[in-house]
């Protein structure tokens, strides 16, 4: 059961995080600030807590893996991967341009400890069910993680990896679903009501359970849970809202993708200076 003194810790890393991504999207380029937002306590909680992994080896063998299938989210998880010491944090400056480490949507062999190029929505899972499945045929423990978007759940390739991860019984995966309630182009439930996701990837096979995406203490009981579980692929489904801990953002689904002004920067900042992003 993790510590207060460590929900405290990550509590401060996520707030880092935040402000990290602020920094990146700047007012001068676009980014997806609300997205990676949403995510942002998550993405803390996997490298800070739950994940075997070595900055100084990115490519160790029995490393867990984390996938961002939502790519356009990158920027969260850049500021995890630098608050992690995997690349410095002076490369924020230099997002999305050309030649730069970290592009708009994850690359990998550009980025150190980016497992996988991503962006195209839909197809992470299934990169993760393969790394799953080549697990066990190397006999290896480690773990998958893959993050995934409530909106990325239209995806039809998203339900054929599913089926077929029940079918191999793929305990080694995990799917963490961003249920922020938006897609790019507005509110879920009124683009295309995805109905209860829980029920639907239970009768694919898969063991779900729900949490408060911003609580990090139930994020990380949950995460914990899930070792108890054999036989079968494991999903979280992470109740989170867009735009989380910037006032002017929060539920807003114009802010997927944006240029922030001078004064919403400065709100940020703001925000994030007296305690935003809980």
């Amino acid at each position: 059961m993790i510590s207060e003194e460590k929900v405290r810790e990550l509590e401060d890393r996520a707030r880092q995080v935040r402000l990290d991504i602020v920094n990146m999207v700047g007012t001068k380029k676009a980014g997806h600030l609300g997205g990676s937002a949403s995510c942002a306590d998550i993405i803390t909680t996997l490298y800070f807590y739950k994940m075997n992994h070595r900055p100084s080896d990115p490519n160790w063998p029995d490393r867990d893996r984390f996938l961002l299938s939502k790519g356009h989210a990158s920027q969260a998880l850049y500021a995890t991967l630098a608050q992690a010491g995997y690349f410095p944090r002076q490369e924020f400056s230099r997002f999305k341009e050309v030649g730069a480490i970290l592009q708009g949507h994850p690359e990998k062999g550009r980025a150190p400890g980016v497992e996988v190029c991503t962006g195209s929505l839909g197809q992470g899972l299934s990169v993760g069910l393969g790394m799953a499945l080549g697990a066990r045929m190397d006999k290896k423990t480690y773990s998958v993680y893959v993050l995934l978007g409530d909106g990325e759940m239209y995806e039809g390739q998203v339900w054929e990896a599913a089926v077929t991860a029940a079918a191999y019984e793929l305990d080694n995966l995990v799917a963490v679903i961003d249920a922020n309630g938006f897609a790019c182009t507005g509110k879920i439930s009124e683009c295309l009501d995805m109905g209860s996701i829980k029920e639907k990837m239970e009768a694919f096979g898969w063991y779900v359970t729900e949490t408060d995406g911003h609580d990090i203490k139930a994020l990380a009981d949950t995460l914990d849970s899930l070792s108890g579980i054999s036989g079968r692929p494991k999903a979280v489904i992470a109740r989170t809202v867009k735009g989380k801990g910037f006032s002017f953002a929060e539920n807003n689904g114009s802010f997927h993708h944006v240029i922030l002004t001078d004064a919403m920067y400065e709100r940020a900042i703001q925000d994030l200076n007296t305690g935003g992003g809980r």
